[in-house]
Parts: structure tokens; C-alpha cells; sequence
């Protein structure tokens, strides 16, 4: 998906080039009466619903942890180890991620507010705030602007430079997957950019970095020294380790599965950065509607996804309540309709194939998976090769030819 301002100059269809300006105003004040609604209309039920959440993850936590105590059993490990999981994909998505977008400081309650939670992963929460809630859903999928897009190491637009690194990244995807905590710290920490530009020594790096690497050493801590070790008398130490270190990868594998659902699939728009220039509020939910892709399912899934499931909701309303998501996404989806915009939602499993048959494909030169078959395999490899062998002007020249070749048998189907 090439970003949306170079659709015309490809030959593709843009998706809101029906829209006159006086539509984008007009959409952007009935998202605004929508938003406003729910504001009007916060109360004891969505308190009571966040506090239980909270109470039901802590008790879930708990009980966990006190089976485990006996994970030498094999039915006791499964058991604390699934329940542990549940509590951390609780604790991270529902509870942790959507507290500290503020959507719960209207309650006014000291123990839960924005300004004061922390959360079980190893990403500060004042430096995640930051580089989230400041800077990802201010410039969305803005190329260049937008450092969530691609977690800054991948390829996740075909405008963005291929160079021969960028075959691994389905490899890099999938470790990140699996350590998606450290990742985002990494990220938050704009770590890449810190060391190409050889400012490790920078003052205000280093009391950032301190401040991760506390946080890391307070939780390895908790989930590999003080739980296992009080798993010791009954002889589940290693057990007890074990199914910390699987709770803390399931909960990483399932929070990066719904980060790439709602912001990777195709079908989700990307932008330039001169497209912002004097973005109007309207513009702006434009850009959210497009850049972002909701997941089809059960309640109990959108729970689990922290309500990430709505994810055109929440990059419309960051600042709302999760659970009222459900009940305003009818009323985003006839919007959608009414200015004939493309609702990007799918189940869960159709999304995450979608997402990293992105990856995949844009690890890629563009054009080449498109152009290549079973007969010309040999050839298409030839100059893959060549591309991740040689020089810019090669990887220019071959390149070029492939999306030419690739647009031309396009516009022949």
C-alpha cells in the first residue's frame, strides 16, 4: 500500500478523492457530536466497570502465582501458567494501555489516573505516554513522522527505501513478537536513532535508559527470582521460572498480534508528511479513519485486546473509554458509509495473515513477489540476488524494472 497522496500517479483509486472539503469538515463534526455524547454520558457504570476489571485481573494474578507454587505438577503448571497470561494481557491491554491514555482520569480517583499508574512491562510509563499517546496518534501512519510504523525496523510501506536488510525483517518481526516488551522500550527510547547518531552519552538518554533498565531489573525480580524462589519448598523452582518466562512471551506475542491487526493489514492507508501541513480537525479524523483497522469478534475478545479491537474507534476517541467502543463503532461504520470509506474489519485470524503477508512482501523489492510464478522462479531469484548484492544504481535499475513489469501485468488482469 503505497501512501495515499501517490495513488493518481500510480494509476490506483484514492479513497477520499470524492470527499470535497466541505464532506471532511462535515464528517469531522459528527465524529465530534458522537465523541461528545459519550462524554455527556460517562458514570458509575463505566467506573464499575474498569474496577472490576482491575479486581478480577489481581485476583487472577494471584491465584495464578499461588498455583504455581506447586507447578512441579504438571496440571498445576498449565493451569497458573494460562491464568498468569490472562492476568498480564489483562494488565497490559485493558487496564494498563487504556489508563494511560487518561480515558479513566474523569473519575477523579488517585489510584487509578493517568498520572500515577504503572504498568507490568518494561516500557516506563511516562516515556511510553510520550512517544504513544504524544507522538503515534498525533502523526499516524505518516511516513516519516509516525515512529510506530514499522517499530522504526521494518519495511511496512512500499514509499519506504528497499535495501537489502529488509529481507531478514520477517525474522526481526517475529523476535521482536516474541520480546515485544524490551522492543517497545527500545522504541520508546528512540534507541536506533540514538546510536546511529552517536548520542549514547547524551544526559537526558542515559536518565531515560536508567529508568528502563530499573524497571527491567524490578520486574526480571519479581517473575525470576522472589516467585520462584518462593516455589522452592515444594521443589517447583524451575517450573515456577518456566511458566513466568511463557506467561511474559504469550502475553508479547498476543499484544504485538494486535498492534500489527490494527495498524498493519492491507488495506490500511499510509501519508506523506506534506499532507499534514495544515491539517484541519476533520483532515485529521481522515487520517485516523483510514490508518487503522478494527478486529471482528466476541466480547471476550475485544476485552483481551484491551478493546484495540475497535481500533478506528480508539484512534478517533484515544481519550474515551474502552468499554464504550462496542456501542459507538455501529455509529463510526455508518459514517463510513454514508461518505463511502472503506471500514477495515476482519476476524482476528484474517488480520494477522494479512499483516505479515505485509511483512513478508515488503521485505521484498516492490514488484517482486507480483511478478514472480513457478516458471520464472530461477530468474526472479537471479535477481534478487543481484539487488541484494550489488550497488544502489543496481538495486535502482533492477527495481525499477520490477514495478514496471508489475504494473503493467496489473493493469492486465
Amino acid at each position: 500500500m503505497t501512501t495515499i497522496q501517490k495513488k493518481a500517479v500510480l494509476g490506483q483509486a484514492n479513497p477520499i478523492a470524492h470527499l470535497t472539503e466541505a464532506d471532511i469538515e462535515q464528517l469531522g463534526h459528527e465524529l465530534d457530536a458522537i465523541r461528545q455524547e459519550v462524554l455527556d454520558t460517562r458514570g458509575a457504570s463505566d467506573a464499575a466497570y474498569i474496577r472490576k476489571v482491575i479486581d478480577t485481573q489481581r485476583k487472577l494474578e494471584l491465584g495464578s502465582r499461588a498455583v504455581l507454587l506447586f507447578s512441579a505438577f504438571p496440571p498445576a503448571w498449565v493451569l497458573g501458567t494460562l491464568g498468569l497470561s490472562v492476568s498480564k494481557i489483562l494488565d497490559n491491554m485493558e487496564i494498563g494501555h487504556n489508563i494511560l491514555h487518561g480515558q479513566w482520569d474523569w473519575m477523579r480517583d488517585p489510584k487509578i489516573h493517568s498520572s500515577v499508574w504503572e504498568w507490568d512491562m518494561a516500557s516506563p510509563a511516562e516515556q511510553w505516554k510520550h512517544s504513544h499517546n504524544e507522538l503515534h496518534h498525533t502523526y499516524t501512519n505518516v511516513i516519516g513522522k509516525d515512529n510506530d510504523l514499522g517499530y522504526g525496523i521494518m519495511r511496512v510501506d512500499e514509499d519506504q527505501t528497499w535495501t537489502p536488510a529488509s529481507l531478514a525483517q520477517p525474522v526481526f518481526c517475529f523476535i521482536n513478537a516474541v520480546f515485544f516488551e524490551y522492543g517497545i522500550a527500545a522504541y520508546d527510547l528512540e534507541l536506533g536513532a540514538v546510536i546511529a547518531k552517536k548520542q549514547t552519552k547524551d544526559p537526558d538518554f542515559r536518565r531515560r535508559a536508567k529508568q528502563v533498565l530499573t524497571k527491567i531489573r524490578k520486574q526480571a525480580t519479581k517473575d525470576y527470582v522472589v516467585h520462584p524462589a518462593l516455589s522452592i519448598p515444594t521443589g517447583s523452582f524451575l517450573p515456577t521460572l518456566a511458566a513466568n518466562f511463557t506467561a511474559n512471551v504469550v502475553r508479547n506475542l498476543w499484544s504485538n498480534s494486535v498492534i500489527l491487526c490494527g495498524h498493519f493489514p492491507e488495506g490500511v492507508e499510509t501519508f506523506e508528511k506534506r499532507s499534514i501541513e495544515g491539517e484541519t480537525k476533520g483532515e485529521w479524523y481522515v487520517r485516523q479513519m483510514l490508518g487503522s483497522a478494527n478486529i471482528s469478534g466476541s466480547k471476550a475478545l475485544h476485552i483481551m485486546t484491551g478493546n484495540l479491537s475497535h481500533q478506528i474507534e480508539h484512534h478517533l476517541f484515544p481519550d474515551l473509554p474502552s468499554n464504550r467502543y462496542a456501542e459507538i463503532a455501529p455509529k463510526v461504520q455508518a459514517l463510513f458509509e454514508k461518505y463511502d470509506l472503506t471500514y477495515c474489519a476482519r476476524p482476528m485470524p484474517q488480520q494477522v495473515a494479512s499483516a505479515w503477508h505485509k511483512v513478508i512482501r515488503l521485505s521484498l523489492p516492490n514488484g517482486w513477489l507480483a511478478t514472480t510464478n513457478k516458471k520464472n522462479a530461477p530468474q526472479q531469484l537471479a535477481v534478487l540476488y543481484k539487488m541484494a548484492t550489488g550497488d544502489r544504481r543496481t538495486r535502482r535499475l533492477l527495481g525499477r524494472k520490477l514495478e514496471s513489469e508489475s504494473r503493467a501485468m496489473s493493469k492486465a488482469a
